[in-house]
């Protein structure tokens, strides 16, 4: 595990976070981050390129329960701009259904071409303050990073 990897993450969620900071979670979020950070952006290839290299290495997606490879890399902090952040590993399989108090920005990164993240192909998924899903990665196999405010999630009982 390599803190200089980890801090550089760190930097560069920092740095995107910072762009998100008091914005609403919308679908205007989610048009301008496809946009202005979509897959073939650098952000997006950076992001990319460290999550593939942290689960590589052990630093990501350490845990793993029914099927799928999770972890929460960062608590939420001032430098991260109240996000928390957790990347998950899945193929082809449905996650627990869950809510999103304050939202939800998910990061698609597929590690198969066609693989899909609720439908969504590589690129950034905006989920609205309140809203709920079953996470589900179909045709193949992605990375997803989270960004939660204030880290908030509500598993379903």
């Amino acid at each position: 595990m390599s803190d200089t990897a980890i801090n550089d993450f760190r930097q560069l969620l920092g740095r995107l976070t910072a762009q998100l900071d008091g914005r609403p979670l919308d679908a205007a979020l989610d048009a301008w981050l496809n946009a202005e950070h979509g897959a073939q952006s650098e952000v997006y290839q950076a992001l990319a390129t460290a999550c593939r290299a942290g689960v590589t290495e052990g630093w990501l997606c350490n845990r793993e329960g029914g099927g799928i490879r999770y972890g929460r890399i960062f608590k939420p902090a001032p430098d991260l701009h109240g996000f928390s952040v957790d990347v998950v590993d899945m193929q082809d399989i449905a996650g627990p259904h869950h809510s999103h108090p304050n939202g939800e920005i998910d990061l698609v990164m597929p590690i198969d071409g066609d693989a899909r993240f609720d439908g969504r192909p590589a690129g950034w998924l905006v989920c609205p303050p309140g809203s709920a899903h079953r996470p589900t990665v179909s045709s193949g196999r992605a990375l997803v990073l989270y960004l939660l405010p204030q880290g908030a999630i509500e598993f379903t009982r």
